[in-house]
């Protein structure tokens, strides 16, 4: 079942805030570079590689948000959200490139070539700016990452984090060159700036590291840390369900799909059973708003379920109804009555092998049954043709004055006579006193039906219904 969400899952605002970064890394970027050159600085070459790295993220990034936020199709079931993903892994692998270039021009000036760095205001002006700026961006795309759980602006907004402390690390590099002027060890404090630039590399594969165990823990449907523990109690938790078999989670992009298989009572009533689902449902999407949420349920004995509904839940698995069950305790062990409805038109042989597939399948299950005694008749679904029988109601109503003296407990009333076929089919109403058991106005109603049948051998049915008087 799916819910409704936050806009179409903020896209707009997921758009608008990948859009400034983009800007952002821009400026950074052209800025880095120009006082990178002017000051001979590989710490803030490196840094503005980085912020190269952070355009073609925030560029690739912006694109994927666009895509991903598409609604599901026919070829894509579940969405676009796992392109996201794939943008993640793209930064990733672009944060590993740029970590191989930075540690190779490293090794070079630490050990075969030495360059001269000019550690001007300028250096400490741009990396100012920028983690100025990196500040700003990286709270405001983890912001909306959070809001919309978009992996692809949180490894946006890491790419920006990551540049405040490697920015960091280029300033203290610098300071170590320009004390040199004043402490001497000259030759050793400048190469401090290629050091600070390897601190930036570890910083870089560090950050790379985490986007790719989470990225790969995506596109590989790891379940959400304690989602699935959550569901469960969830599940648990509301009335009717008897256990949680089985839960499924997963994330694409921003949606969390939850498939759950819950047991209920197998003499549950479908509709109950679907309002049980419903209920589950409402309750985890209160607490998961953005999840498509899908319930299966599945019907099962529980140890309160009495005889009657055991006798039913069998002869349910053959497709059939019984009712009238009664079950005897004699000396220890069980004998089972009940009549078992079938379809008219079935032979008589049919019927009679059916009843001896339940008979059978209820030994199996019921502990200490002997016997079984079903009594076959019509399924009463079926519908037939029926007429009023006017001219027999004269003939009825002298009858039921008759027999009623054998009930004086009861008072008759509202007598309607039909004919189906050449058969008579009797309704009518009796009053009983409403403080006598329910069991008591089955036995004296059963005596006045079969002393009307006895009395009219036309008479097929007799349908009575107790009113308290």
């Amino acid at each position: 079942m799916s819910h409704e969400t936050l806009e179409p899952y903020g896209d707009n605002e997921k758009r608008r805030v990948a859009l400034t970064s983009v800007l952002a890394a821009v400026f950074l970027t052209t800025f880095k570079i120009v006082v990178g050159i002017m000051t001979g600085s590989l710490g803030i070459l490196a840094e503005a590689m980085h912020s190269g790295l952070d355009l073609a993220a925030a560029a690739v990034t912006f694109l994927a948000v666009h895509l991903a936020g598409k609604p599901a199709d026919d070829d894509h079931p579940y969405g676009h959200g796992k392109i996201e993903s794939f943008s993640a892994l793209f930064e990733t692998l672009l944060l590993v490139a740029t970590c191989g270039w930075i540690i190779y021009e490293v090794m070079e000036r630490l050990f075969f070539h030495s360059v001269k760095v000019d550690p001007s205001a300028w250096g400490f002006v741009v990396m100012g700016v920028s983690i100025a700026v990196d500040w700003g961006r990286s709270k405001a795309l983890l912001r909306v990452a959070t809001k919309y759980k978009s992996q692809a602006l949180e490894a946006d907004a890491l790419h920006f984090s990551t540049d405040i402390w490697s920015s960091a690390v280029v300033i203290l590099g610098l300071l170590l060159v320009k004390a040199s002027d004043y402490v001497g060890h000259k030759d050793l404090l400048e190469k401090a700036d290629a050091v600070a630039a390897l601190g930036v590399a570890v910083i870089v594969l560090w950050v790379s590291w985490r986007l790719v165990k989470s990225t790969v823990d995506v596109l590989l449907d790891r379940a959400p840390k304690g989602l699935a523990d959550e569901v469960l109690k969830t599940a648990r938790e509301v009335p009717g369900v008897v256990d949680c078999r089985r839960v499924r989670v997963r994330h694409v992009g921003p949606t969390a799909f939850v498939d759950l298989v819950i047991d209920v009572p197998r003499t549950m009533p479908l509709e109950r059973a679907h309002a049980v689902s419903d209920e589950l449902e409402k309750r985890l999407a209160q607490k998961h708003p953005q999840a498509d949420i899908v319930v299966h349920f599945e019907p099962v004995a529980v140890p309160t379920e009495d005889w009657t509904a055991r006798v039913q839940a069998v002869a349910g698995e053959t497709g059939h109804y019984v009712h009238g069950v009664r079950v005897q305790e004699i000396e220890g062990k069980r004998v089972v009555y009940y009549h078992l409805e079938v379809d008219p038109m079935a032979t008589l042989k049919d019927a009679h092998d059916l009843a001896d597939r339940i008979e059978e399948e209820l030994k199996k299950r019921i502990p200490g049954l002997v016997e079984v005694n079903t009594h076959i008749e019509n399924r009463s679904d079926v519908v037939v043709e029926g007429e009023p029988a006017e001219d027999k109601i004269g003939e009825v109503e002298g009858l039921l004055r008759d027999v009623s003296r054998q009930v004086p407990d009861m008072t008759c009333h509202d007598l309607k006579v039909y004919r189906e076929g050449n058969r008579l089919v009797l309704a009518l109403h009796c009053d009983l006193d409403g403080k006598r058991t329910v069991a008591e106005a089955h036995r004296l109603s059963s005596k006045l039906e079969e002393a009307l049948r006895r009395g009219n051998s036309e008479i097929a049915r007799v349908q009575i219904h107790v009113e308290p008087s």
